[in-house]
């Protein structure tokens, strides 16, 4: 696993095959190499087989289509990211869903949505939220053509998370706060796992897994990363 995983920083980017018109073969070449093919310790299947199935290119602005499947996160729009593919995986990995009935998500910042659908390849109730409404209409449009209709997506806050529909067992923060809100960690289940980038803005962040169990919380640092800052509703 590497030490850092500064996904804006990637200094060797692997040749991509032609993109074309042919993305499942770009989607097979990016969890071989990216995925599963390396050294990044992804070994979860329901994992891999999601990333294996979600159309990737299907969540990034037209102009970015070739570079869909590559190594890195592309801009959506509105300072945000797609994230990289590799991140994707990592985070979903160590929310160790289970796919069962009444396994309940919670996604703090759709974005484009990609990070929904993988969630909802693996598990039924997948609950998102996105502070801004342009990207949360596109993502919740995006998702319901795609066939995600049991997604259940909302433009607010994410800071406060969505008390409406806690307990959660597992709860996925795709953008970078100066501290974990403690609405998130109240909206857990014991035994939940919150994911979650926890740093300064614009620097590099740490990846932080953190277990609740009982009235205790075990944190347990993931590494570094780099992601986009939370927006918060005053901003």
């Amino acid at each position: 696993m590497w030490n850092i995983r500064v996904v804006f920083l990637a200094l060797v980017v692997l040749a991509s095959p032609a993109l074309a018109n042919d993305f499942d073969d770009a989607r097979d070449w990016m969890v071989k190499t990216q995925i599963v093919g390396s050294d990044r310790r992804i070994s979860d299947p329901k994992t891999i087989q999601a990333m294996s199935k979600v159309p990737r290119h299907e969540f990034v602005p037209e102009r970015y289509l070739k570079q869909a499947y590559d190594d890195y996160p592309l801009p959506i729009g509105f300072g945000q990211t797609i994230s990289q593919p590799y991140i994707v995986a990592l985070m979903t990995q160590l929310l160790e869903l289970k796919g069962k009935e009444e396994e309940r998500v919670l996604e703090v910042g759709t974005g484009s949505g990609y990070q929904a659908a993988i969630l909802a390849e693996i598990t039924k109730d997948v609950y998102t939220v996105e502070i801004i409404p342009e990207l949360q209409k596109q993502a919740a449009d995006r998702l319901k053509r795609l066939g995600y209709e049991k997604i259940i997506a909302a433009h607010r806050d994410g800071y406060y998370g969505w008390e409406e529909h806690a307990p959660y067992d597992a709860i996925i923060v795709t953008a970078a706060a100066d501290h974990v809100p403690p609405p998130l960690l109240r909206q857990l289940k014991d035994g939940g796992r919150l994911i979650i980038p926890v740093g300064p803005q614009g620097a590099v962040q740490t990846l932080w897994l953190i277990r609740k169990q009982g009235d205790r919380l075990k944190w347990i640092n993931q590494g570094a990363v780099r992601f986009v800052p939370l927006v918060r509703k005053s901003e």
